[in-house]
């Protein structure tokens, strides 16, 4: 990693980094050292605090939620100064992150500045760990919030995940201000599965609030979720065993073990 890209861009750099799920155990090391690069690091307070001790001698720009845009924008200008950035974001920036914002405000400024994505683990694998295996067929992620995307879309998009028996993760299942998506999304995939369809839930996953449920589909409209919750809800075939959720592969009919 370095500054500068030889393809005309500003001496500055842009890292556009994923955190993962919380804990600095889970951090890769490459977003270790386009921290360590950088010079400054910009983020939401909360993914902030998390990373603290790798950012005690560097300039640290932090905001509130709902302040994405003006978080991009001040990355995107340290940058094209000469400095090297790190934008922090929760999980993996490419995932629900900061990542497509980052491109889409560079774009739309025909910003010169370099920019690199560095992975970070998503919320998606830390919490299938703790689960057991139960993206081991076919999957999709589906975010329940409305803010960006309307609703309308976000139940033809469930409807479409169920009906084909994928396995479905849910983010952002509720917030204070949206409790009835969840209740609703549960009715839409009930159309297609059993009630007793296996169900995990991953709160705060890798942080010491951690909380791990496994529950069934009937019951999931009931559960205690919020917007550190992430929700997997298995396909047709998912079981559990031993207190895992588990989707099969296929591998015990295929070679018929």
């Amino acid at each position: 990693m370095g500054k500068g890209n030889g393809n005309g861009c500003s001496n500055g750099i842009l890292f556009v980094v994923g955190t993962g799920p919380g804990s600095l155990e889970y951090m890769t090391p490459a977003v270790r050292t386009a921290i360590e690069k950088s010079d400054i690091v910009i983020g939401y307070q909360r993914y902030l605090e998390q990373v603290q001790s790798l950012i005690e001698d560097k300039e640290v720009m932090s905001s509130s939620m709902m302040q994405e845009v003006d978080r991009v924008q001040a990355a995107i200008r340290k940058a094209e100064e000469g400095q090297t950035v790190a934008l922090i974001s929760g999980g993996d920036p490419g995932i629900y992150g900061m990542a497509g914002l980052v491109y889409d405000i560079a774009a739309e400024k025909k910003s010169r500045v370099a920019i690199q994505v560095v992975a970070g683990i998503p919320a998606l694998n830390s919490c299938a760990e703790r689960l057991g295996a139960p993206l081991m067929h076919d999957f999709c992620s589906i975010s329940l919030s409305d803010l960006l995307t309307p609703w309308e879309l976000i139940e033809n998009r469930v409807e479409a995940a169920a009906s084909a028996d994928f396995v479905i993760v849910i983010y952002n299942p509720k917030s204070k201000k949206r409790r009835w998506q969840l209740a609703r999304t549960c009715k839409i995939i009930e159309q297609y599965r059993k009630r007793d369809t296996p169900v995990g839930i991953v709160k705060a996953a890798t942080r010491e609030q951690e909380e791990v449920t496994i529950t069934t589909l009937e019951q999931l409209q009931f559960a205690h979720v919020d917007m550190q919750s992430t929700v997997i809800v298995g396909n047709s075939m998912s079981y559990v065993w031993r207190g895992k959720m588990i989707t099969p592969r296929g591998y015990l009919k295929k070679y018929a073990i």
